[in-house]
């Protein structure tokens, strides 16, 4: 049973395995961004050279810890170095209201700010640094955050990205995105 502070596996966690069990190579050293319980991680361990998990609550990375990860308990990809082939992160990314906040641990697994994409520009922006040059992003949002948004966040950093899988929920679409560093704006 998980803390109450860990966001539990659910239809968004299972998306985002199934995803990454079509993308992953024996190869290729993952991280997974935000692993809460690390239910998407330890589906992927003996299937990788390497899977690490970050996550900024604490009580989070000890689950991911009790599970036989390596869990390093930092914001996104603060203090770390890559490079990472594979990289995946289920995002807080429902849309959220200052008055909305309840301001406890598992909020940081919820919490997308006013559009949903506050998280999301940051690990955007950041996952460059750590990715392989020719790794891939796998990111999971939700139809609330908005894909075309996002996949803009994608091509103003410099990749290029597409869905690869995709769920109905009762009052939302979730959606996987690949993303890849954009080899023609590189001059490859």
């Amino acid at each position: 049973m998980l803390p109450g502070e860990v966001y539990p596996p659910a239809e968004d966690s299972s998306l985002l395995l199934r995803a990454a069990l079509r993308e992953i190579g024996e190869t290729d050293r993952v991280l997974e961004v935000g692993t809460g319980s690390g239910y998407v991680a330890a589906g992927l361990s003996g299937r990788a050279a390497a899977v690490v998990v970050t996550d900024i609550n604490p009580h989070a990375a000890a689950c991911a810890r009790a599970r036989g990860l390596a869990a390093v308990r930092t914001d996104l990809f603060a203090g770390l170095s890559g490079p990472f082939d594979l990289i995946l992160f289920n995002p807080p990314y429902l849309p959220t209201a200052p008055e909305e906040r309840i301001d406890d641990w598992l909020e940081y697994a919820l919490d997308g700010g006013p559009t949903g994409r506050v998280v999301i520009e940051r690990f955007i922006a950041d996952a460059g640094r750590v990715l392989a040059p020719f790794g891939r992003v796998l990111l999971l949002v939700s139809s609330l955050t908005g894909l075309d948004e996002v996949r803009d966040l994608f091509a103003r950093a410099g990749f290029v990205s597409f869905v690869v899988d995709t769920e109905q929920l009762e009052g939302e679409t979730l959606f996987v995105i690949r993303a890849m560093r954009d080899l023609c704006r590189m001059g490859a």
